[in-house]
């Protein structure tokens, strides 16, 4: 093929990413190696004749620093010993393992629920899951949060079934929608206990009461919730003695629990409708042992141990705490997001550049379609491993940052700080003894 042809042939490739680069929208990728024994810190690869050097990560969703604990490492690290990198094909073909069968268990017990069923991804789960639930209820209406995980409207769509979108958190505009399509007619009620952009919490009971006073079944994704939430980490619905009254509850194994994966849990028959009929699940190969079996051990841990809990949420209330009393914009919430907001998707872009460059600070813009055009924001993530010595330099950084690209500073209300116990009694006590 001549140089002209391809150049031809690819232009509407070109065409198409040059079009987000103008938009401002274009995606940079920052080259990280992740360190478990010294996380929040990670060696970050420029690339070139730049040598490598260490940053501060403050945008990881690994938000307990699970994926670094020692009970997860060594499991995950006796599953590969003991049974191979890989899990031998899909759940259908030899892939159905002990290890796998375990962590179902597992996740049924920690939401209360006769079963679980565990996916490659949080993605892949929401997709499988709303769209094969919706699609076997006869003339299923979904009734879908307006701001809604794009997994979730993948799910919404990929089922086929009529949907409508209620104001998001706006229980009063739900229930127009539930009272119009009659108590008989199937309902699906798709929603989010956290969402993780602006940090807000769904009003779940007023949510579960109109879905069962209208004779509708309801999902929740709990995603940016389990493992942080909750007595034993069963997300908000569980912090809220909810759980029983949800249909199915939807998580991951990315986040909280430091892992990879995504898993939905409910009554058995509804979790056996959707093993037997989604391709997504069907056709794809099981994770692997050793992915597995660090999940377990995080779920286990997390289970008993509330000292990562209570880690996280001093930590995420000490940063909120100094970025608004040097005047950073942060958008008040009742959880551990801290969303900063620029408002621009240039100057968001910029100064993420500037902290990483200027400060080795590494904290990824969010713009458009992640967030609504007008509302970017540098979205921090505090974890129990970052430290109050961390958070006074973040704040050095970010006012830096402010003044040079002439960002405006605010005088908003300063939130109170949660008391609790030092941070560095929050780590790992296992890490601990080892380092002294």
């Amino acid at each position: 093929m001549s140089m002209n042809n391809k150049n031809e042939r690819n232009a509407p490739f070109t065409k198409a990413v040059q079009r987000l680069k103008d938009e401002r929208r274009y995606r940079v990728f920052i080259d990280l190696e992740r360190d478990a024994q010294r996380f929040p810190t990670a060696l970050w690869r420029p690339g070139g004749d730049e040598k490598p050097r260490d940053v501060t990560i403050w945008c990881s969703n690994d938000y307990l620093g699970m994926g670094g604990h020692p009970k997860v490492r060594a499991a995950a690290t006796a599953a590969a010993d003991r049974h191979g990198a890989g899990a031998g094909g899909t759940r259908n073909i030899s892939g159905t393992h002990h290890r796998i069968v375990e962590l179902e268990g597992e996740l049924a017990d920690l939401h209360g629920k006769e079963s679980a069923l565990v996916f490659t991804s949080g993605w892949i789960s929401n997709l499988a899951g709303i769209s094969i639930i919706a699609s076997l209820l006869p003339n299923c209406l979904i009734l879908s949060d307006a701001l809604n995980h794009n997994s979730m409207i993948e799910g919404v769509l990929r089922s086929g079934c009529e949907k409508k979108v209620w104001r998001h958190n706006d229980v009063d505009h739900l229930e127009e929608l539930l009272k119009a399509a009659g108590p008989d007619r199937a309902k699906l009620v798709v929603f989010e206990s956290l969402y993780s952009m602006d940090g807000d919490i769904a009003p779940i009971e007023k949510i579960v009461d109109l879905a069962e006073r209208y004779n509708a079944m309801t999902y929740i994704d709990e995603v940016h919730a389990v493992g942080m939430y909750g007595a034993h980490g069963g997300g908000i619905s569980e912090r809220e003695g909810l759980a029983h009254r949800i249909d199915v509850i939807e998580g991951t194994l990315a986040k909280g629990f430091g892992s990879l994966g995504g898993y939905i849990a409910a009554d058995a028959v509804i979790v056996d409708a959707v093993r037997s009929y989604a391709p997504q699940f069907i056709f794809t190969t099981t994770l692997p042992p050793m992915v597995v079996a660090g999940a377990c051990a995080a779920i286990r841990h997390l289970k008993e141990s509330n000292v990562e809990r209570d880690g996280h949420q001093y930590m995420a209330s000490v940063t909120k705490h100094a970025l608004q009393a040097a005047g950073i914009p942060v958008r008040e919430n009742p959880s551990h997001i801290v969303p900063v907001m620029v408002g621009d998707a240039e100057r968001c872009k910029a100064a993420s550049d500037l902290l990483m460059r200027r400060h080795d600070i590494y904290i990824q813009p969010i713009n458009y379609p992640t967030v609504a055009i007008g509302t970017e924001r540098l979205r921090i993530t505090p974890t129990p491993r970052h430290t109050e010595a961390h958070v006074s330099y973040l704040v050095e950084a970010l006012v830096d940052v402010w003044k040079t690209l002439d960002l405006p500073f605010t005088t908003a209300r300063i939130l109170p700080l949660r008391r609790r116990q030092p941070v560095n009694d929050c780590v790992y006590p296992e890490m601990k003894k080892a380092a002294e």
